[in-house]
């Protein structure tokens, strides 16, 4: 596939929303995943402010410790939240030359080894949801052209949310993107749990857990939830449980 493919895939799987099985956490996870694929970028990361006036948390994702230490400071300064805040574009260029008031998040961000940091809303007209932080370890940064297709990917994350809770169900997307705020530690723990279960890298496990999810139309967390719970991954729906099945012998792992 040509990056032109790849950009107008990614321009139509961010569209699709309307659907019964929308999951807001896949969603957005996708949008970063796509966005580290197009622009080969070190790290990509939605953080969301919704409901609410301000950053609450960063999205649901994979990252590593020291992605996560720099997303837990950039809900209080930094390109992800002066984005969010202006609704605008916000690229300084080099990190070793951000502004003052960036001090904690440039530190941490440069400790990490990124060299690079810039952000874009995801916002209709006068509704603003969060911001999509990008993060490059390369020596230059992010060209202008990249910048305002990671600008239009963002619209079009934002009109596919408001879509899909306008068109039938506000109340569950409210919930969905509340719950998106609170649900990474879970996600984590499971992901830790399976990665240790069968001896495989943690982003190996998250993979898992989310093929596992598209496979059979279920929603990230509710996977992640079994795998804490029961120690496996659960069965797709309509299928009955191992134990039901002659010949084959059950065994319940418990999380601890």
């Amino acid at each position: 596939m040509s990056r032109e493919e790849a950009i107008t895939r990614t321009f139509v799987e961010l569209a699709d929303t309307l659907v019964d099985d929308f999951d807001v956490i896949d969603f957005l996870q996708h949008l970063t995943t796509r966005c580290r694929e197009i622009f080969t970028l070190a790290d990509a990361a939605v953080l969301l402010a919704y409901p609410g006036p301000d950053l609450h948390s960063p999205a649901p994702c994979d990252p590593s410790p020291a992605l996560s230490k720099v997303l837990d400071l950039a809900l209080r300064e930094g390109p992800a939240r002066d984005a969010y805040r202006a609704g605008a574009t916000v690229a300084p260029g080099d990190l070793a030359r951000a502004p003052a008031d960036w001090n904690n998040f440039t530190t941490q961000a440069r400790a990490a080894g990124y060299t690079h940091a810039c952000a874009v809303p995801l916002r209709l007209r006068r509704q603003t949801l969060g911001s999509l932080l990008l993060l490059s370890t390369t020596p230059a940064p992010l060209p202008a052209d990249d910048l305002l297709v990671a600008r239009g990917f963002a619209d079009a994350a934002a009109i596919g949310l408001l879509n899909a809770r306008t068109l039938e169900y506000a109340e569950s997307l409210n919930d969905q993107l509340h719950t998106a705020l609170h649900s990474r530690i879970v996600i984590e723990q499971a992901k830790g749990f399976l990665a240790s279960q069968r001896r495989i890298p943690l982003n190996a496990a998250f993979e898992t857990m989310r093929h596992h999810a598209r496979q059979h139309c279920l929603r990230l967390t509710t996977v992640a939830h079994n795998v804490i719970t029961t120690g496996q991954l659960p069965q797709p729906p309509n299928t009955p449980p191992t134990s039901q099945r002659p010949g084959k012998p059950t065994r319940s792992t418990p999380y601890e």
